[in-house]
């Protein structure tokens, strides 16, 4: 048989050895090579070693590798090798077979995008002597930042908890506990005889928050095209803010109906069970059943064959086709190289340590600034906010509140079609400052601009818009890519603990700080805190556009 070294695999060889006097490391992925007496374009003196950092070898480079290596050291043919250079190129797919993997894992942030907007129409029902139903709605600050932020609390558990047991739960059944947590805590919440069942309630159903918001991104991340994957994940943030929308309008529905706060939260319940019904149908993430593969926790013949079912599914493709797994072999590849010389599993202090230390400064500094900017007391105590600008009654104020969520969802539009085009950083720059403008625009209305009640409508819709183009869709999409592949389940349940430990505290704190230090200085501290944040994204935040999970590991954090 002859033997052949395409044009494209030469200049690849040639590549890789300015790679290798460029980046030269004790860490050795070697290969050699050698080429018969009638190869066109390499001679026996050109027998070459290459030693080079794992994380600088692409997907593309390892293959020529490893098919040198399975020829005794000599190159495949130009085919294979054209076909091995072909897997870099982007992958084929169809949109409508991207769709299931990625509505029902959706639904779970549509369901925590629900819990807030129905919160603010809830607390109004809750409180009303008329409207309540109840003979315990007089609140005072601390039980109101209670129930406001028992969902919160909840989701806080669900994250330390989800810590240990990510890897092993897998994505799937990760979303589909979210699920049924999302299922009994509305049914407990709407059904409550009194304040504590309700706090029980609120507490389930936060930690379904808390799963489903750890649970979803890895899953979209890890089963969709690395070509729409800021898409998607940003399309995620979309389903939040629908599910925020959807809160408002039926609060808005049922505010002047006694009991109405049941029938808010209570609202949930069908949505939970189709997301678990769906979720059960669909497969494991195949990169979560190589990574299983990969630290030894099963025969790795045995993961490689469920991860190629799973994709296949996954894009619409017959069982075990061939694209697949090809597709799989190169995702192997890359999971076994993250690994290589290091121990399976890792231990807790990993994420602390190196490029995790960056990635975790990175996604956790996101989601912090997300938060204590302000953004849950603004959400929730919307409707608040609208009575003292001058909208009073009830209604009026619920019925404000859907016009916000609309405007919200219209800008997360923006946000999902520009992502992938303008990039993160750019949206975060120009958001974040809008924020801050619109913290201080509010904290002006409460100080000396109270007769103008269209200033507080004005700053609210300026805080949702720049939120949604910025830190709402982009901080999830940087936490679900930033973190390497080895520590990125503990590293986003780091993050996520992150986010709902600070909004939790944010949002039960709010209702006795603004009575503490009053409305405007409030908002003049978020404000504040929103230029810091500002300083952290020009100086910290690096730009993830057009990168794969691994090029962004082996070029951003190394």
């Amino acid at each position: 048989m002859a033997f052949a070294v395409s044009v494209q695999s030469h200049f690849a060889i040639r590549a890789l050895k300015r790679d290798h006097f460029k980046n030269p490391s004790p860490r050795t992925f070697c290969s050699c090579f050698k080429s018969r007496p009638d190869s066109s374009y390499l001679s026996l003196k050109e027998r070459t070693c290459f030693v080079s950092k794992p994380g600088l070898v692409t997907t593309r480079y390892r293959h020529i590798f490893q098919v040198g290596a399975e020829t005794g050291g000599e190159f495949a043919d130009s085919g294979e090798v054209a076909d091995s250079l072909a897997s870099d190129a982007p992958e084929s797919f169809s949109w409508s077979s991207v769709i299931l993997p990625f509505i029902f894992p959706a639904l779970g942030g549509l369901l925590f995008g629900y819990d807030i907007g129905a919160t603010s129409g809830a607390t109004l029902s809750l409180q009303s002597p008329a409207l309540s139903g109840t003979t315990w709605f007089n609140f005072s600050p601390v039980q109101l930042g209670l129930v406001v932020s028992g969902s919160l609390y909840g989701a806080l558990l669900g994250s330390i908890s989800v810590y240990g047991v990510a890897d092993f739960l897998g994505r799937r059944r990760e979303l589909i506990i979210a699920a049924v947590l999302y299922l009994l805590g509305s049914l407990i919440t709407g059904c409550a005889p009194d304040l504590n069942i309700l706090l029980v309630g609120r507490l389930l159903y936060g930690f379904g928050i808390g799963l489903a918001m750890h649970g979803a991104p890895l899953y979209i991340a890890e089963t969709c095209p690395s070509q729409i994957r800021g898409t998607l994940i940003s399309l995620k943030e979309l389903f939040i803010v629908l599910g925020i929308l959807l809160g408002f309008s039926v609060g808005s529905f049922q505010i002047d109906v006694v009991g109405g706060w049941r029938y808010m939260y209570g609202f949930g319940t069908p949505v939970a069970l189709l997301m678990g019904l769906g979720m059960w149908s669909l497969p494991a993430s195949p990169r979560w059943l190589l990574l299983r593969a990969v630290q030894g926790k099963g025969q790795l013949q045995e993961y490689k064959e469920k991860a190629m079912l799973a994709l296949s599914k996954l894009r619409g493709r017959p069982p075990g086709d061939k694209i697949s797994e090809k597709l799989v072999d190169d995702a192997y590849l890359s999971v076994k190289t993250a690994y290589e010389d290091e121990k399976s599993g890792g231990n807790f202090l990993e994420v602390f340590q190196g490029p995790n230390l960056k990635a975790l400064t990175i996604g956790g500094g996101l989601v912090l600034f997300q938060q204590i900017t302000g953004q849950p007391s603004v959400l929730y105590y919307a409707g608040s906010i609208l009575q003292t600008a001058g909208f009073s009654a009830a209604a009026d104020a619920t019925r404000v509140s859907v016009i916000i969520g609309v405007f919200k969802l219209l800008m997360t539009w923006v946000a999902v079609a520009k992502v992938d085009d303008l990039g993160r950083r750019p949206l975060l720059i120009g958001g974040v400052s809008g924020i801050a403008l619109s913290l201080f625009l509010l904290s002006a209305y409460y100080k000396f601009l109270g007769g103008f009640p269209l200033v507080a409508v004005g700053a609210l819709l300026l805080y949702v818009g720049c939120y949604q183009i910025s830190f709402g869709p982009i901080s999830w999409l940087m936490v679900s890519e930033i973190f390497p592949l080895r520590t990125r389940g503990r590293g986003i349940s780091l993050a996520v603990l992150t986010n709902f430990g600070s909004n939790a505290i944010v949002t039960f704190a709010f209702s006795p700080l603004k009575e503490f230090l009053g409305a405007e200085n409030l908002f003049l501290l978020f404000g504040g805190i929103a230029l810091v944040s500002l300083l952290f994204v020009i100086l910290v935040v690096p730009e993830t556009k057009g990168l794969s999970l691994e090029e962004i590991e082996s070029k951003i954090l190394k």
